[in-house]
């Protein structure tokens, strides 16, 4: 494989892993955050997806962050008579979001991340000791 090729291949799993983690981070900060009033929609979680595209200059498939989803589960329920966005019942819809869950990806984007930051410093060493060899 031309190493131009494989530092693309895995500079593009870098770039679609930060939008992922920067989308789940958003996740996490909004987890418990609630609407401004009983009838606003409270934050819903969103879903990164990913496409590939084919490189037409090194002729590699290469991964992008795609279009964000909202995810279309139901909102969770809490009891907050005292709250300003509170219902007629007390309750107030909170975010969609289940924090474990979130944790457990971010985790995983973390480790793809890693895996393909260990492939940059693979090739660079592979280019580094080529040079050698070449003097």
């Amino acid at each position: 494989m031309d190493f131009s090729k494989s530092l693309t291949i895995a500079a593009s799993g870098l770039k679609a892993q930060s939008g992922r983690m920067r989308i789940i981070a958003e996740n996490i900060a909004n987890a418990d955050s609630a609407p401004q009033s009983p009838t606003a929609e409270p934050y819903r979680r969103k879903i990164p997806t990913f496409t590939s595209h084919l490189d037409r200059d090194t002729g590699a498939s290469l991964v992008e962050t795609g279009r964000v989803r909202r995810d279309p589960t139901a909102f969770r329920s809490k009891y907050d008579p005292g709250n300003p966005a509170a219902d007629e019942k007390g309750a107030v819809r909170m975010p969609n979001v289940n924090s474990l869950i979130e944790n457990m990806d971010m985790r995983e984007a973390q480790r793809s991340y890693e895996a393909n930051l260990n492939m940059v410093t693979a090739t660079r060493r592979m280019i580094s000791r080529t040079l050698e060899i070449l003097k």
